[in-house]
Protein backbone atom coordinates (compact mmCIF):
# COMPACT_ATOMS: atom_id res chain seq x y z
CA UNK A 1 0.00 0.00 0.00
CA UNK A 2 1.15 3.39 -0.74
CA UNK A 3 1.83 5.12 2.35
CA UNK A 4 2.23 8.56 1.14
CA UNK A 5 5.76 8.52 1.57
CA UNK A 6 8.30 8.44 -1.07
CA UNK A 7 10.86 5.23 -1.69
CA UNK A 8 14.28 5.55 -1.17
CA UNK A 9 16.10 3.39 -4.01
CA UNK A 10 19.94 2.43 -3.57
CA UNK A 11 21.44 1.81 -7.08
CA UNK A 12 24.61 0.07 -7.65
CA UNK A 13 25.68 0.67 -11.01
CA UNK A 14 27.60 -2.90 -11.02
CA UNK A 15 30.61 -3.03 -13.46
CA UNK A 16 32.42 0.21 -13.77
CA UNK A 17 34.07 -0.27 -17.48
CA UNK A 18 30.58 -1.29 -18.41
CA UNK A 19 27.18 0.68 -19.10
CA UNK A 20 25.83 0.77 -15.25
CA UNK A 21 27.50 4.13 -14.74
CA UNK A 22 25.85 5.63 -17.89
CA UNK A 23 22.60 3.97 -16.99
CA UNK A 24 22.89 6.00 -13.54
CA UNK A 25 23.93 9.35 -15.14
CA UNK A 26 20.51 8.53 -17.38
CA UNK A 27 17.93 7.78 -15.09
CA UNK A 28 19.02 11.07 -13.17
CA UNK A 29 18.11 13.30 -16.20
CA UNK A 30 15.05 12.37 -14.95
CA UNK A 31 12.51 13.10 -12.50
CA UNK A 32 11.25 10.10 -10.35
CA UNK A 33 8.33 9.17 -7.78
CA UNK A 34 11.28 8.15 -5.61
CA UNK A 35 14.60 9.37 -4.31
CA UNK A 36 17.72 7.73 -6.48
CA UNK A 37 20.78 6.91 -4.37
CA UNK A 38 24.37 5.59 -6.15
CA UNK A 39 26.29 3.78 -4.33
CA UNK A 40 29.21 3.60 -6.13
CA UNK A 41 32.48 5.90 -6.79
CA UNK A 42 31.52 9.70 -7.24
CA UNK A 43 34.39 9.94 -9.67
CA UNK A 44 33.15 7.04 -12.10
CA UNK A 45 29.65 9.20 -12.02
CA UNK A 46 31.10 12.59 -12.89
CA UNK A 47 33.76 11.11 -15.51
CA UNK A 48 30.67 9.01 -17.13
CA UNK A 49 28.71 12.07 -17.32
CA UNK A 50 30.79 14.22 -18.82
CA UNK A 51 31.57 11.74 -21.15
CA UNK A 52 27.63 11.31 -22.17
CA UNK A 53 27.36 15.46 -21.99
CA UNK A 54 24.61 15.12 -19.11
CA UNK A 55 24.69 17.45 -16.13
CA UNK A 56 25.15 15.74 -12.85
CA UNK A 57 25.16 16.82 -9.58
CA UNK A 58 25.66 14.40 -6.81
CA UNK A 59 24.14 15.09 -3.20
CA UNK A 60 25.69 13.51 -0.27
CA UNK A 61 23.07 10.96 1.15
CA UNK A 62 21.63 12.35 4.68
CA UNK A 63 19.47 9.24 6.15
CA UNK A 64 18.02 11.52 9.01
CA UNK A 65 16.65 14.02 6.21
CA UNK A 66 13.12 12.79 4.71
CA UNK A 67 13.07 11.06 1.73
CA UNK A 68 12.02 13.12 -1.75
CA UNK A 69 12.12 12.60 -5.17
CA UNK A 70 15.59 13.31 -6.83
CA UNK A 71 15.14 16.42 -9.31
CA UNK A 72 16.67 16.10 -12.93
CA UNK A 73 20.36 16.19 -13.36
CA UNK A 74 20.77 15.35 -9.63
CA UNK A 75 21.99 11.65 -7.92
CA UNK A 76 22.05 11.07 -4.11
CA UNK A 77 25.53 9.21 -3.50
CA UNK A 78 26.76 7.20 -0.80
CA UNK A 79 30.35 7.14 -2.09
CA UNK A 80 32.73 3.62 -2.34
CA UNK A 81 36.32 4.04 -4.17
CA UNK A 82 37.16 2.18 -7.25
CA UNK A 83 40.60 0.74 -6.60
CA UNK A 84 41.78 2.58 -9.33
CA UNK A 85 40.64 4.41 -12.54
CA UNK A 86 38.21 2.80 -14.61
CA UNK A 87 38.81 2.60 -18.48
CA UNK A 88 35.53 2.07 -20.84
CA UNK A 89 35.31 -1.17 -22.62
CA UNK A 90 37.94 -2.38 -20.32
CA UNK A 91 37.39 -4.60 -17.12
CA UNK A 92 39.68 -4.16 -14.94
CA UNK A 93 39.49 -7.28 -12.15
CA UNK A 94 41.23 -4.75 -9.40
CA UNK A 95 37.99 -3.57 -9.90
CA UNK A 96 36.34 -6.49 -8.61
CA UNK A 97 36.30 -6.38 -5.01
CA UNK A 98 35.14 -2.54 -5.45
CA UNK A 99 31.64 -4.09 -7.39
CA UNK A 100 30.83 -6.08 -4.21
CA UNK A 101 31.71 -3.42 -1.74
CA UNK A 102 29.17 -1.62 -3.89
CA UNK A 103 26.53 -4.15 -3.31
CA UNK A 104 27.43 -4.56 0.72
CA UNK A 105 27.00 -1.04 1.39
CA UNK A 106 24.00 -1.22 -0.53
CA UNK A 107 21.83 -4.18 0.86
CA UNK A 108 23.41 -3.52 4.84
CA UNK A 109 21.53 -0.03 4.14
CA UNK A 110 18.01 -2.10 3.16
CA UNK A 111 18.10 -3.92 6.39
CA UNK A 112 18.62 -1.26 8.36
CA UNK A 113 15.84 0.69 6.28
CA UNK A 114 17.88 3.37 4.98
CA UNK A 115 16.63 2.52 1.62
CA UNK A 116 13.41 1.20 0.82
CA UNK A 117 14.62 -1.09 -2.19
CA UNK A 118 17.86 -1.89 -4.35
CA UNK A 119 18.07 -1.60 -8.36
CA UNK A 120 21.28 -3.26 -9.50
CA UNK A 121 22.77 -2.83 -12.14
CA UNK A 122 25.15 -5.01 -14.45
CA UNK A 123 27.90 -6.95 -13.19
CA UNK A 124 31.13 -8.80 -15.31
CA UNK A 125 30.65 -12.52 -13.95
CA UNK A 126 33.90 -13.32 -15.68
CA UNK A 127 35.84 -10.22 -14.52
CA UNK A 128 34.84 -11.69 -11.14
CA UNK A 129 36.11 -14.75 -11.16
CA UNK A 130 39.23 -14.02 -12.69
CA UNK A 131 40.05 -11.68 -9.78
CA UNK A 132 39.59 -15.07 -7.70
CA UNK A 133 36.07 -14.05 -5.90
CA UNK A 134 33.96 -16.98 -6.55
CA UNK A 135 30.43 -15.04 -8.01
CA UNK A 136 27.67 -17.04 -9.53
CA UNK A 137 25.04 -14.11 -9.76
CA UNK A 138 23.62 -11.57 -7.70
CA UNK A 139 20.54 -13.49 -6.83
CA UNK A 140 23.12 -15.94 -5.15
CA UNK A 141 25.63 -13.12 -3.75
CA UNK A 142 22.29 -11.33 -2.07
CA UNK A 143 20.91 -14.44 -0.16
CA UNK A 144 24.10 -14.55 1.26
CA UNK A 145 23.97 -11.39 2.55
CA UNK A 146 20.37 -11.30 3.72
CA UNK A 147 20.00 -14.88 5.00
CA UNK A 148 16.97 -15.29 2.33
CA UNK A 149 16.05 -17.99 0.05
CA UNK A 150 15.92 -16.33 -3.36
CA UNK A 151 13.48 -16.96 -6.13
CA UNK A 152 14.67 -15.37 -9.08
CA UNK A 153 11.85 -14.32 -11.85
CA UNK A 154 12.17 -11.95 -14.56
CA UNK A 155 9.08 -9.82 -16.31
CA UNK A 156 8.37 -8.60 -19.02
CA UNK A 157 4.84 -6.66 -20.03
CA UNK A 158 3.23 -9.63 -20.76
CA UNK A 159 5.10 -12.85 -19.04
CA UNK A 160 6.37 -13.32 -15.85
CA UNK A 161 9.32 -16.62 -15.44
CA UNK A 162 10.50 -17.55 -12.43
CA UNK A 163 13.26 -20.66 -12.12
CA UNK A 164 13.82 -23.37 -9.70
CA UNK A 165 17.62 -23.75 -10.48
CA UNK A 166 19.47 -20.30 -11.48
CA UNK A 167 23.37 -20.41 -12.72
CA UNK A 168 24.18 -23.98 -13.25
CA UNK A 169 25.83 -25.75 -15.55
CA UNK A 170 22.85 -27.72 -17.38
CA UNK A 171 24.46 -31.23 -16.44
CA UNK A 172 24.16 -30.14 -12.48
CA UNK A 173 20.55 -29.36 -12.66
CA UNK A 174 18.62 -32.76 -12.36
CA UNK A 175 20.31 -33.17 -9.83
CA UNK A 176 19.77 -30.03 -8.49
CA UNK A 177 15.78 -30.34 -8.78
CA UNK A 178 15.02 -31.81 -5.56
CA UNK A 179 11.48 -31.95 -3.73
CA UNK A 180 12.60 -29.91 -0.94
CA UNK A 181 13.76 -27.47 -3.73
CA UNK A 182 10.78 -27.36 -5.40
CA UNK A 183 8.14 -26.86 -3.03
CA UNK A 184 10.39 -24.05 -1.41
CA UNK A 185 10.34 -22.27 -4.46
CA UNK A 186 6.42 -22.38 -4.97
CA UNK A 187 5.94 -21.42 -1.78
CA UNK A 188 8.12 -18.29 -2.24
CA UNK A 189 6.75 -17.67 -5.23
CA UNK A 190 3.17 -18.12 -4.22
CA UNK A 191 3.78 -15.64 -1.33
CA UNK A 192 6.09 -13.21 -2.89
CA UNK A 193 3.35 -13.01 -6.00
CA UNK A 194 0.57 -12.25 -3.25
CA UNK A 195 3.27 -10.03 -0.68
CA UNK A 196 5.17 -7.83 -3.24
CA UNK A 197 3.12 -7.75 -6.72
CA UNK A 198 -0.45 -7.90 -5.25
CA UNK A 199 -1.78 -11.11 -6.85
CA UNK A 200 -4.35 -12.57 -5.24
CA UNK A 201 -4.59 -16.48 -5.70
CA UNK A 202 -2.24 -16.55 -8.67
CA UNK A 203 -1.80 -19.08 -11.23
CA UNK A 204 1.44 -20.91 -11.61
CA UNK A 205 2.08 -22.95 -14.31
CA UNK A 206 4.93 -25.46 -13.87
CA UNK A 207 7.54 -26.63 -16.53
CA UNK A 208 8.31 -30.51 -16.69
CA UNK A 209 12.54 -31.07 -16.69
CA UNK A 210 12.71 -33.14 -19.65
CA UNK A 211 11.26 -33.12 -22.93
CA UNK A 212 7.72 -33.84 -23.40
CA UNK A 213 7.57 -33.38 -19.94
CA UNK A 214 9.08 -36.67 -19.27
CA UNK A 215 6.77 -38.64 -21.85
CA UNK A 216 5.31 -41.04 -18.87
CA UNK A 217 8.68 -41.85 -17.56
CA UNK A 218 9.95 -42.56 -21.02
CA UNK A 219 12.25 -39.83 -21.41
CA UNK A 220 13.30 -39.26 -17.95
CA UNK A 221 11.45 -39.42 -14.40
CA UNK A 222 11.80 -36.61 -12.72
CA UNK A 223 8.07 -35.52 -13.37
CA UNK A 224 7.00 -38.70 -12.13
CA UNK A 225 9.05 -39.20 -9.18
CA UNK A 226 9.75 -35.45 -7.85
CA UNK A 227 7.42 -32.65 -9.70
CA UNK A 228 4.04 -34.84 -9.88
CA UNK A 229 3.67 -35.19 -5.88
CA UNK A 230 4.91 -31.97 -4.85
CA UNK A 231 2.29 -30.53 -7.12
CA UNK A 232 -0.35 -32.30 -5.96
CA UNK A 233 0.70 -31.66 -2.14
CA UNK A 234 0.44 -27.97 -2.53
CA UNK A 235 -2.57 -28.45 -4.58
CA UNK A 236 -4.20 -30.00 -2.01
CA UNK A 237 -3.84 -27.12 0.40
CA UNK A 238 -5.08 -24.29 -1.97
CA UNK A 239 -2.11 -23.11 -4.68
CA UNK A 240 -3.26 -22.74 -7.99
CA UNK A 241 -0.59 -25.17 -10.01
CA UNK A 242 -0.58 -26.47 -12.99
CA UNK A 243 1.76 -29.09 -14.98
CA UNK A 244 4.17 -30.59 -14.69
CA UNK A 245 3.72 -29.04 -18.52
CA UNK A 246 5.97 -29.73 -21.86
CA UNK A 247 8.46 -26.30 -21.67
CA UNK A 248 8.07 -26.13 -25.32
CA UNK A 249 4.23 -25.80 -25.23
CA UNK A 250 3.61 -23.93 -21.39
CA UNK A 251 4.45 -20.49 -23.79
CA UNK A 252 1.49 -20.66 -26.07
CA UNK A 253 -1.67 -18.45 -25.86
CA UNK A 254 -3.84 -20.69 -24.82
CA UNK A 255 -1.46 -22.32 -21.65
CA UNK A 256 -0.67 -18.44 -20.90
CA UNK A 257 -4.06 -17.30 -20.85
CA UNK A 258 -5.04 -16.05 -17.00
CA UNK A 259 -1.37 -17.60 -15.99
CA UNK A 260 0.27 -15.09 -13.81
CA UNK A 261 3.38 -16.95 -13.76
CA UNK A 262 5.73 -19.94 -15.66
CA UNK A 263 8.09 -21.51 -13.28
CA UNK A 264 11.33 -23.17 -15.26
CA UNK A 265 13.24 -25.60 -14.21
CA UNK A 266 16.42 -24.41 -15.09
CA UNK A 267 17.67 -20.88 -16.48
CA UNK A 268 17.62 -21.08 -20.36
CA UNK A 269 14.69 -23.00 -20.61
CA UNK A 270 12.47 -19.95 -19.21
CA UNK A 271 14.71 -17.22 -19.94
CA UNK A 272 15.42 -17.56 -23.87
CA UNK A 273 11.29 -17.19 -24.38
CA UNK A 274 11.28 -14.15 -21.77
CA UNK A 275 14.04 -12.22 -23.66
CA UNK A 276 12.95 -12.69 -26.81
CA UNK A 277 9.21 -11.21 -25.57
CA UNK A 278 10.33 -8.06 -23.91
CA UNK A 279 14.59 -7.74 -23.70
CA UNK A 280 15.24 -4.27 -23.27
CA UNK A 281 11.85 -3.51 -21.05
CA UNK A 282 12.37 -6.83 -18.75
CA UNK A 283 13.10 -6.53 -14.98
CA UNK A 284 14.67 -8.85 -12.89
CA UNK A 285 12.99 -9.82 -9.96
CA UNK A 286 14.48 -11.42 -6.59
CA UNK A 287 11.72 -12.95 -4.52
CA UNK A 288 12.11 -14.75 -1.16
CA UNK A 289 14.40 -11.78 0.47
CA UNK A 290 13.92 -9.85 3.76
CA UNK A 291 14.56 -6.74 1.00
CA UNK A 292 13.16 -5.65 -2.49
CA UNK A 293 15.49 -5.81 -5.77
CA UNK A 294 15.37 -5.63 -8.84
CA UNK A 295 17.78 -5.29 -12.04
CA UNK A 296 18.53 -4.58 -15.52
CA UNK A 297 18.02 -7.65 -17.90
CA UNK A 298 21.12 -7.48 -19.69
CA UNK A 299 24.70 -7.66 -19.25
CA UNK A 300 27.47 -4.78 -18.86
CA UNK A 301 27.61 -3.96 -22.82
CA UNK A 302 31.62 -2.96 -22.90
CA UNK A 303 31.23 -2.03 -26.16
CA UNK A 304 28.77 0.52 -25.67
CA UNK A 305 30.18 1.76 -21.98
CA UNK A 306 30.29 5.88 -22.51
CA UNK A 307 28.69 5.89 -26.05
CA UNK A 308 25.39 7.12 -25.28
CA UNK A 309 23.84 4.66 -27.08
CA UNK A 310 21.94 2.38 -25.31
CA UNK A 311 18.28 1.94 -23.94
CA UNK A 312 17.83 3.00 -20.45
CA UNK A 313 13.93 1.04 -20.47
CA UNK A 314 14.98 -1.95 -18.21
CA UNK A 315 16.72 0.05 -15.92
CA UNK A 316 13.36 2.65 -15.81
CA UNK A 317 11.10 -0.51 -15.74
CA UNK A 318 13.29 -1.74 -13.11
CA UNK A 319 13.00 1.45 -10.62
CA UNK A 320 9.28 0.92 -11.36
CA UNK A 321 8.57 -2.15 -9.95
CA UNK A 322 11.11 -1.61 -6.97
CA UNK A 323 8.66 1.33 -5.94
CA UNK A 324 5.49 -0.66 -6.20
CA UNK A 325 6.81 -3.72 -4.68
CA UNK A 326 8.46 -1.10 -1.90
CA UNK A 327 4.83 0.30 -2.05
CA UNK A 328 3.22 -2.93 -1.41
CA UNK A 329 5.52 -4.77 1.09
CA UNK A 330 8.73 -2.90 1.66
CA UNK A 331 10.20 -2.54 5.41
CA UNK A 332 9.35 1.18 6.00
CA UNK A 333 11.13 2.11 8.89
CA UNK A 334 10.56 5.66 8.22
CA UNK A 335 6.89 5.71 8.08
CA UNK A 336 7.07 3.85 11.81
CA UNK A 337 9.03 6.05 13.45
CA UNK A 338 12.18 4.18 12.97
CA UNK A 339 15.75 6.15 12.46
CA UNK A 340 17.36 4.71 9.75
CA UNK A 341 21.23 4.38 9.98
CA UNK A 342 23.91 5.47 7.47
CA UNK A 343 24.50 2.05 5.25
Amino acid sequence: MNTGVPIRIALTPGEPAGIGPDLCVLAAQRTHRAELVAVADPGLLERRARRLSRPLALVAFDPDRAPRPTPPGTLGIVPVALRRPETCGRADPENAPYVLDTLRRAVAGCVDGGFDALVTGPVHKGVLNDAGIAFTGHTEFLAEQTGGAPVMMLTAPDLRVALVTTHLALRDVPAAITAERLEGVLRTLHRDLERRLGISQPRILVCGLNPHAGEGGHLGREEIEIVEPVLARLRAEGLRLQGPLPADTAFTPPRLAGADVVLAMYHDQGLAVLKHAGFGHAVNVTLGLPIVRTSVDHGTALDLAGTGAIDTGSLEAAIEAAIGMAERGGTRARTTGGRARTP
